[in-house]
């Protein structure tokens, strides 16, 4: 049997698509995203869930530091994403961008300014015939020695901000350059 975190989740998708109606896409795909969200977000009995329907809600991170933007070579998709995954019971959904970005990397990392920031939105496939409503926060790195948990991919690099487009794959590009315009307000 599944913990079904319905509560937080349908919470959070009501707050979120409402303030999804003053954020600025960066680009089509985000703004593609964004009415994707809009129409199946509301629909999920347990957004946070991933055992409860195909489609869920997931977190993710743009990490950056002095080095620039970190990407993992994910373990099981063999493309250079952001660190991310799904929300455990009990998470918030800032919580979970946090705790997967720190698994992904071993980085100490925090949230820029201190405060937990959407930065992008993307929906995409994800394993097993799933839906990802991947929302993205923009995490700071305090070092810069990774150190992944065990099990996940060992493939951890720094790129810098003018490299790491041409690594990242297509959905990771959007949120690259939305960390990107923050950062350097």
């Amino acid at each position: 049997m599944h913990l079904m975190i319905s509560d937080a989740g349908v919470e959070f998708v009501i707050k979120f698509c409402a303030d999804l109606a003053t954020h600025e896409p960066i680009d089509d795909r985000e703004r593609e995203s964004i009415k994707v969200f809009r129409e199946l977000a509301p629909l999920l009995r347990a957004p946070f869930d991933e055992h409860s329907d195909t489609t869920h809600v997931t977190a993710s991170a743009i990490v950056t530091g002095a080095p620039g933007v970190v990407l993992h070579l994910h373990k099981r998709l063999n493309m250079w994403l952001q660190p991310g995954g799904h929300i455990d019971a009990g998470e918030s959904i800032d919580q979970a961008a946090l705790r997967e970005a720190r698994e992904e990397t071993g980085l100490q990392l925090q949230h820029f300014l201190g405060l937990p920031r959407f930065i992008h939105l993307d929906v995409h496939p994800g394993p097993r015939g799933h839906t990802h409503l991947d929302v993205r926060y923009l995490l700071i790195a305090s070092n810069e020695t990774f150190a992944p948990a065990e099990g996940e991919s060992k493939e951890v690099k720094w790129f810098a901000w003018d490299q790491v487009l041409d690594t990242a794959e297509d959905g990771a590009r959007g949120a690259i350059l939305a960390a990107h315009k923050i950062i350097n307000l």
